[in-house]
C-alpha cells in the first residue's frame, strides 16, 4: 500500500482544531508516528519479542487502541502458541479500515478480529497478553485507572501488559529539557517549526501525559505484582506489568 507524507500542519491554520484519529490522519499515520515518536520502530518490534513469550495457547491477544495495527502485526509475526487470536480495538472506524487493509496483505494462521469500541467499556476475557500502545495517555484521567483495573481482571495469571506512552516530568527543568530534545527530534525527520507548533497545539488538550511514577503507581494500584520500565527515549517510554 502506498503510504501519504504527513503534511496536516504544513500550512498555517487560522482555527486549529483538536487532534482526532480521522480518515486525514489515518492516511498519514505510518510518516506521522514515524517522524514523531522517538523509539517507535523499536518498540513495535519488541512488543512482538513480548507477545511471543506471554502468548498462552487458546488464549486472547489485545491490542487496545490498534491504529493501523502494527502492534498487531509485530505479534502476530511472532506467537506460535496454538489456537491464539489477536483483538485489534480501536474507536476510529477511519483508523480501522486501512488496518483491515494492511492486515489483509498476509497470510497467517493467527486470526485477528477487528473492533470498533471504546476501551474503557471494553469486556477483557481470556487475556494472556495485552498492548495499550500510545494508547491510553488519550483516555480522561478519571477513567484510566478503571481501563487498567478491566484489563488486570481479564488477564490470565501470568499475563502481560504493554503501556507505551508520551511521560510528563515533575521537575520543570527536566521536562523543558526534554521536550525541546523531542523537536529537535522532529525537526531532524523534516517537520517545520510551524507544523511542530501546530501539532502540539492540536493534541496537548486531548493527550494528557502523566509521569513515570504516575503509570508505575496505577499499575501496581490495579493489582499488577511486577511492574517495569524497559524503555524510554526523550519523553516517550514504556513498561511492562505481570500479573
Amino acid at each position: 500500500m502506498s503510504q501519504e507524507t504527513d503534511k496536516i500542519y504544513a500550512n498555517p491554520q487560522q482555527n486549529l482544531a483538536d487532534f482526532r484519529f480521522d480518515d486525514q490522519v489515518a492516511r498519514v499515520f505510518p510518516d506521522m508516528i514515524k517522524r514523531s515518536v522517538p523509539g517507535y520502530s523499536h518498540i513495535i518490534g519488541t512488543i512482538g519479542i513480548l507477545a511471543e513469550r506471554y502468548a498462552q495457547p487458546n488464549s486472547r491477544i489485545y491490542d487496545l487502541g490498534s491504529s493501523l495495527g502494527a502492534a498487531t502485526l509485530a505479534m502476530r509475526h511472532r506467537i506460535h502458541a496454538p489456537g491464539v487470536t489477536i483483538i485489534a480495538v480501536d474507536n476510529s472506524a477511519a483508523m480501522l479500515a486501512r488496518s483491515t487493509d494492511f492486515l489483509d496483505l498476509e497470510e497467517s494462521p493467527i486470526p485477528v478480529e477487528t473492533l470498533c469500541a471504546d476501551i474503557t467499556e471494553l469486556a477483557i476475557e481470556n487475556c494472556s497478553f495485552a498492548v495499550l500502545n500510545f494508547t491510553l495517555q488519550f483516555v480522561p484521567l478519571t477513567q484510566r485507572l478503571s481501563t487498567i483495573k478491566r484489563i488486570y481482571d481479564g488477564l490470565l495469571p501470568g499475563g502481560a501488559l504493554v503501556l507505551s506512552e508520551k511521560l510528563a516530568f515533575a521537575d520543570a527543568k527536566h521536562e523543558e529539557l526534554l521536550i525541546r530534545h523531542h523537536h529537535d527530534f522532529k525537526r531532524a525527520n523534516g517537520y517545520s517549526d510551524l507544523e511542530i507548533g501546530q501539532k502540539r497545539q492540536a493534541i496537548e488538550r486531548v493527550l494528557i501525559p502523566e509521569t513515570a511514577q504516575d503509570h508505575i503507581q496505577r499499575l501496581e494500584l490495579a493489582g499488577f505484582g511486577q511492574v517495569s520500565q524497559w524503555f524510554q527515549s526523550f519523553n516517550f517510554a514504556s513498561f511492562i506489568a505481570i500479573k
